[in-house]
């Protein structure tokens, strides 16, 4: 009886509860490996100390790290998310046998090119270019000590990205854009973000209202919600609702003055997916296309039409699934037509494609395996 081929993981964070961005693909990642008899030694770096049983069900081993909050490694060389999660016990865990490295964003990648791994395959998941994304938040940062950090980080890891990821046997990425701006780097792979979605359960019919979901603390976030508030619900009575965490006094006080839009933090999951399923149509613009919105794929799977920017699909393959407008104007357009459009079986039958395609967690999940074990 042959053993099961083994697989170190190393997560950037606590990956449950699946709750936000690349957690989210690092989770169902994990599960769907699982599934393929893949033996995992989870590594995680922790937040708050928490722990969870849940991963147990799916991993061989978990093995949890602090992660580190002083002020001096801001002043590091190292990006602060990498040398953050520095710790030598990392190191020392992966020795314990040859198994092949999955490291979790650039995050994780501290001992990469550490003389010990030298003969061991390692991989990377880039959930982002993240010296793209860094300079984005800076761009849409409000505070100038939040700007200097976010503007000194992204130039830290256009240099450490120089730097490791040649150092890796392959890079998985998140979208088609990002493999191409990654493949002068070596064997550069495009595997769709892992998500939670067996099936298409967008409801036929209409409601009356728009949604806007994120984490709200997220200066991204807050940008998009503060143009939909500002640029374009201003000039439609149509109702918008804003759900997520930690809204910025900016956006609340601009929702405050209008009418149509009303914003809920402090939500369960539970009943943020019962809104994403409910709404008319859920409004996501972007202003920074990088990787591939989680919250996209959420809206896709589970909601009605979904009311998106260029930025928004650029790269993914699913602008054919989307409605897209870029000019205020535009974005007022189409939300008057959508607002009396009943929402058909025809365009869920349209999405089932998304689960034989290149967002079904069981192809790409099959496509790690073909490539981290070759030979099983």
């Amino acid at each position: 009886m042959s053993l099961k081929p083994k697989l170190h993981v190393v997560s950037f964070a606590v990956p449950y509860p699946p709750d936000y961005g690349g957690i989210i693909d690092v989770f169902y990642k994990i599960k769907n490996l699982s599934h393929l008899g893949v033996s995992i030694v989870l590594h995680v770096f922790q937040y708050d100390g928490r722990e969870s049983d849940e991963l147990n069900k799916y991993c061989e081993k978990v093995i949890y790290y602090p992660r580190s909050r002083k002020f001096s490694d801001q002043l590091s060389t190292l990006p602060f998310i990498v040398k953050s999660r520095t710790d030598h016990n990392l190191l020392a865990n992966l020795l314990k046998d040859d198994a092949p490295i999955l490291f979790e964003g650039l995050h994780t990648t501290c001992f990469i090119d550490h003389p010990a791994l030298a003969g061991r395959k390692r991989y990377i998941r880039m959930h982002n270019i993240e010296s793209d994304y860094y300079y984005h938040l800076y761009k849409a940062e409000k505070s100038w000590t939040k700007k200097l950090f976010f503007y000194l980080e992204s130039l830290k890891l256009a240099r450490y990205e120089k730097a490791v990821l040649g150092k890796a046997n392959g890079i998985f990425t998140v979208s088609e854009k990002d493999t191409q701006q990654l493949q002068s780097y070596g064997n550069t792979l495009f595997v769709g973000a892992f998500h939670s979605f067996e099936k298409v359960s967008s409801a036929e019919g209409k409601s009356n209202f728009a949604l806007y979901h994120g984490k709200l603390d997220v200066a991204e976030n807050n940008e998009a919600a503060l143009f939909l508030v500002n640029e374009v619900f201003t000039k439609t009575e149509y109702p918008l609702l804003i759900v997520g965490s930690n809204p910025s006094k900016e956006l609340m006080n601009a929702a405050e003055k209008r009418k149509n839009i009303e914003v809920r933090t402090g939500l369960p999951t539970a009943e943020i997916h019962r809104l994403l399923a409910e709404a008319q149509m859920n409004a996501l613009p972007t202003f920074q296309s990088t990787g591939v919105k989680l919250k996209l794929l959420s809206a896709l799977y589970s909601g009605r039409f979904c009311l998106v920017n260029e930025a928004m699909v650029k790269g993914t393959g699913l602008a054919e699934y989307c409605v897209l407008a870029e000019k205020p104007e535009e974005w007022v357009k189409e939300i008057d037509r959508l607002k009396n459009t009943s929402f058909s079986a025809q365009e869920i039958e349209k999405r089932e494609k998304l689960i034989s395609g290149q967002y079904s967690n069981k192809i790409n999940a099959a496509k790690l395996y073909a490539f981290i074990f070759p030979s099983s």
